[in-house]
């Protein structure tokens, strides 16, 4: 059935970065994916990750950080925990996290020099997209950071990066990490911080020093339906990847942008996010020669989420889109689950939004670009 497959960079130790049955960030959304891919008839045949080594983990995170983290997994009491973001609501600690999160970190940094070397042009890590996670302070449900561990091996290797980052949350562990890096141009579409955490990613937050003009929020109204998301994205993202001369793309493909959301209030439906895969994939053709790495992220209904994903992994591996879902994958993930599921790919229609929406965005779109063309030229 495959005609021409990408790898795809997973590990079973994924599962094991799990904050228990009432956390939204579960591992479920991974064994519900594969599961998936496999009853639509393909083989995943994964690249198998090495854990992220803790020297890795220290290129972007701190010792004192990274031992409070040791210290976590192994259940010793951590008086500093919460100073760290540890042993919070977001960041609970469990037994184990420490290792469970370098094989995230690991899989994220194995595509990227699987891209860098040539072994691949473009790669799904199917796990990964922790970009809250800041150089001391873990944050938002993630740990480490592996999407900066990897854009840190890939500047070190002589390599410029686009980061886009279409989670619903802005990504600002990223964005703070690499603010002053001349090398790292960031791309964030996110629902605005005046409504939703982390209450950053304005269009003023552009980059210091060598990296002023680099760094660019695009921070969207709530209600923000596909069209106007779309047009936002046209606006901003092939401009700045054109003029910024990238070798690899790096993009986070959180889910949680969607209207089932539970955690926002942004209003996508699948086929923008079918449009949003289709242009990524077009523009790394256009501007790193096809070099690039999809990590998941965000995304809390199960049902909007594993559709999404699916999407981008037929889209990834060029696979006809198909009108249903399989009927046994359905009914067991609905008893598993307690709810219907939706038996097609795509939701019942894209989504639209008010004049209102669509002219804040276009402003916002506007101003920013305006902004960092300065810095440009």
């Amino acid at each position: 059935m495959e005609t021409r497959m990408i790898p795809v960079v997973y590990h079973p130790r994924y599962l094991d970065y799990w904050f228990g049955p009432q956390h939204p960030f579960s591992p479920l959304r991974q064994r519900m994916l594969i599961e998936l891919i496999e009853a639509l008839g393909y083989s995943l045949n994964p690249v198998l990750p090495e854990p992220a080594t803790r020297e890795e983990v220290l290129s972007v995170h701190s010792e004192a950080f990274v031992e409070q983290v040791e210290a976590a997994s192994t259940g010793a009491p951590l008086p500093d925990a919460t100073d760290y973001g540890l042993d919070t609501m977001d960041v609970p600690t469990f037994p184990g996290m420490d290792e469970a999160t370098r094989y995230l970190v690991g899989g994220t940094l194995h595509a990227a020099r699987m891209v860098a070397d040539g072994a691949a042009q473009r790669v799904l890590q199917l796990g990964g997209g922790l970009h809250h996670a800041h150089h001391a302070l873990a944050s938002g449900f993630c740990v480490y950071n592996d999407i900066s561990v990897a854009i840190r091996s890939l500047t070190r290797s002589g390599l410029r990066v686009a980061y886009v980052d279409i989670d619903v949350h802005h990504g600002d562990g990223v964005q703070w990490l690499h603010y002053e890096d001349h090398d790292v141009i960031l791309i964030s579409l996110h629902e605005s911080g005046r409504y939703l955490y982390p209450g950053t990613g304005g269009i003023h937050e552009i980059g210091e020093g060598g990296g002023k003009g680099l760094k660019l929020n695009v921070p969207l109204e709530p209600g923000t339906g596909d069209d106007s998301y779309l047009d936002a994205f046209e606006r901003v993202v092939p401009h700045a990847l054109a003029w910024f001369g990238a070798d690899v793309l790096l993009v986070e493909c959180g889910a949680d942008a969607h209207q089932r959301d539970p955690l926002a209030h942004l209003s996508l439906s699948t086929y923008a996010y079918e449009q949003i895969f289709r242009r990524l994939i077009e523009l790394a053709d256009e501007h790193t020669g096809g070099r690039a790495v999809f990590a998941l992220g965000g995304g809390y209904d199960f049902d909007s989420t594993i559709r999404i994903w699916a999407l981008l992994y037929l889209l990834l591996q060029g696979q006809d889109l198909p009108n249903s879902l399989p009927m046994a994958w359905l009914s067991k993930w609905q008893d598993w689950l307690h709810t219907t599921l939706t038996p097609t790919l795509h939701d019942p229609s894209p989504t639209q939004s008010t004049e209102t929406v669509i002219a804040q965005n276009r402003h916002v779109s506007q101003r920013l670009m305006e902004t960092v063309v300065h810095y440009w030229t």
